[in-house]
């Protein structure tokens, strides 16, 4: 298996150390394996789209306004 190295704020860092019953790289390896398979999920649905870079453009900013309008932000 390999390891990593990573930073974290030292704030986190006296956090974490407060709960030393944690295993803090089994939390981490999980979230790494669940941010890849979302992003493959995401690549296999996407594969197979039509869409173009304006389409998705169009539509981002459709979700953007309507959630600026149901936050009372426009």
């Amino acid at each position: 298996m390999a390891n990593m190295t990573l930073s974290i704020p030292d704030e986190l860092h006296k956090k974490m150390k407060q709960m030393s019953d944690v295993r803090w790289s089994e939390i981490a390896r999980r979230a790494i394996e669940q941010r890849i398979n979302d992003l493959e999920t995401l690549n296999r649905i996407t594969a197979k789209s039509k869409a173009t870079q304006k389409d998705i453009d169009e539509i981002s900013e459709k979700i953007k306004r309507g959630i600026a309008k149901r936050h009372g932000i426009i």
